[in-house]
């Protein structure tokens, strides 16, 4: 890193740590603020203010207040978390900060003593898994799998293409990548390439989805010819999943209260090849529109907003802008999307509610809760539902994915059928 890469690292990353907007996009708004910024300083800034948020509990406790320390919370960044020696930094660090980085480099044990700087979790994150009844192993072994960035999943969409042929293309290309274990339609990269100017990608071959997210997708079991919803469609990378299931036929409503979410879909749906979707705002899960579909619906997908826990390797900082009071209110919040969107499955269709969270709270709380109040629907094994990938089960009707596990997002799914 380059002394001029550094002052940008230590401003974004004061800029960052005061949490009060997401991280991804403080990092874009400081690129197209500073355009000269080339293609590697934008990797090295944007790489060290995220290797700063993976280990910020081991940074918080030698800088108190890492906002005001940003400088040295950088340098910390590229020691801890990218590996980078001390003396490799001789054109960046004053020799206090030598000094300084000698110290955090001695403090390599006690990090390895405490759970928190060990897992690279906050205390009140350790507080909820362990009143769920996490050992602390299974903590750690958490926290230690958020802890490396993310590989980027492609889904093929089967409209355009099958997923041997689009591997092996990319394969012969020279492009590092295998078919993911989960999901048939996944393809797991090992490097990063840049994609969005590929064939395959601007031909609508190819799109962008964890392969958790894509499990997701499987378990609601869009056909042809039917009526689905996403509920809580976003920018529609499971509605896009869900049209190509249903072979662009039947009707697939795309649902969310965001229109700059549902404005990223439509170029995706086009490019995708989908005609069969209908993305509509709401206003809530109570709005009015929403009343023609009641008992119509074959299969409804919840995505619920939820603290987005199970995707800490894209967002380490999400660890940081939740709370337990931020959960309460997220559970309220859930409760009633799942009660409204029930109330569109016709008599035998199917309902999954999903998160991409690891609480209980968001997850078996909320299921068992719908469960108590509609004793009448039928809950789902979500293991008959995949019955190729017995492994992601271990005696839970859930879906409960895990990152040091199963490779994935850390996502949960329950589903239940509607009595006749």
């Amino acid at each position: 890193m380059t002394p001029a890469q550094l002052l940008h690292t230590s401003t974004l990353l004061g800029q960052v740590l005061g949490f009060e907007q997401p991280a991804d996009a403080l990092v874009s708004a400081y690129f197209r603020s500073h355009k000269k910024l080339g293609r590697q300083d934008r990797h090295e800034i944007a790489e060290t203010v995220f290797a700063a948020l993976r280990h910020l509990q081991k940074i918080q406790s030698v800088l108190p207040d890492p906002v005001r320390q940003s400088r040295r919370a950088a340098l910390a960044a590229l020691v801890l978390g990218r590996g980078i020696s001390i003396s490799a930094l001789a054109d960046c660090a004053h020799a206090e900060e030598t000094e300084f980085l000698g110290y955090l480099k001695a403090k390599k044990t006690e990090f390895a003593a405490q759970l928190n700087t060990a897992a690279e979790l906050p205390e009140w994150l350790i507080a909820q898994l362990r009143a769920q009844g996490w050992s602390d192993e299974h903590i750690l072994a958490f926290g230690r799998s958020t802890a490396t960035p993310a590989p980027l999943d492609l889904r093929v969409n089967t409209l355009q293409a099958k997923r041997d042929k689009a591997l092996a293309q990319l394969q012969d290309e020279g492009i590092r990548c295998e078919a993911t274990p989960y999901s048939p339609w996944g393809i797991r990269l090992h490097d990063k390439s840049a994609l969005m100017r590929h064939p395959l990608f601007l031909e609508g071959a190819i799109e962008v989805q964890d392969e958790g997210s894509q499990l997701l997708a499987r378990l609601t079991g869009a056909r042809r010819g039917e009526i689905i919803v996403d509920f809580c469609a976003g920018a529609g990378g499971k509605t896009l999943a869900l049209g190509a299931a249903m072979n662009n036929s039947g009707r697939l409503y795309a649902f969310d209260v965001a229109e700059k979410r549902l404005a990223k879909l439509k170029p995706r749906m086009v490019r995708a090849g989908l005609t069969n979707i209908s993305p509509q705002r709401i206003g809530s899960e109570t709005d009015p529109r929403l009343e023609r579909l009641i008992g119509k619906a074959d299969r409804v997908l919840v995505d619920a907003p939820c603290s987005g826990l199970g995707t800490l390797r894209r967002n380490p900082d999400l660890k940081y802008r939740q709370s337990p009071e931020r959960l309460a209110e997220l559970a309220k919040q859930q409760a009633a999307i799942l009660e409204a969107a029930a109330r569109l499955v016709r008599p035998g269709g199917r309902l999954v509610y999903a998160t991409c969270s690891v609480l209980a709270a968001e997850n078996e709380h909320q299921a068992e809760r719908f469960s108590a109040a509609h004793p009448d629907w039928q809950p789902v094994n979500a293991a008959e539902l995949l019955p190729d990938c017995p492994e992601l089960f271990s005696g839970s009707p859930y879906l409960q994915l895990s990152t040091a596990e199963h490779r994935t997002d850390g996502f949960f799914a329950a589903v239940w059928t509607r009595p006749e």
